[in-house]
């Protein structure tokens, strides 16, 4: 996967030293950090465009993220394309889950599904939660999913 900053400079080291660096930074200039991880994406046409995001939040400081988008070229139900997010989350949250844990970074899993059962996408919610607390991490949803249903969001093509 091909990581990019929100400014869109490409990462050119592989993204566990990014977020090593950017970590060890942080927390020497005495920031807090929890880690957010979360995935959205469109349907356009006949392919379904996804982006993950790795959002920093300094505590009472704001926060930075990192970003990877990927295509596939067919299209797929709603339920379908709600758990495919879920598990491309939970993939880049347990590849790194390791840095997280020897640096004490308090991880999340974001996912862009609509705890309103009005919503379609609340047809995927008991599986995205299962899923995502099973692996041991903390889920969180629509509205307070802003990892996949803002950052990610905003930088899906």
């Amino acid at each position: 996967m091909n990581w990019r900053k929100l400014d869109g400079t490409e990462i050119l080291i592989s993204i566990e030293q990014e977020l090593e660096a950017a970590i060890i930074r942080e927390t020497t200039a005495g920031n807090k950090l929890k880690v957010c991880i979360g995935t959205d994406s469109q349907v356009k046409q006949d392919k379904v465009e996804y982006a993950t995001a790795i959002v920093f939040v300094r505590e009472k400081k704001g926060g930075f993220m990192y970003f990877s988008n990927f295509v596939e070229k067919h299209n797929v139900s709603l339920k379908e394309r709600m758990l495919k997010e879920v598990a491309k989350s939970i993939e880049i949250a347990y590849a790194l889950c390791p840095i997280f844990d020897t640096y004490k970074v308090e991880l999340e899993v974001h996912a862009d599904i609509n705890t309103d059962p009005q919503f379609k996408s609340n047809d995927s919610l008991k599986e995205a939660m299962g899923y995502i607390l099973g692996m041991g991490y903390t889920f969180k949803a629509k509205p307070d999913a802003f990892a996949s249903s803002s950052c990610a969001n905003k930088v899906v093509h």
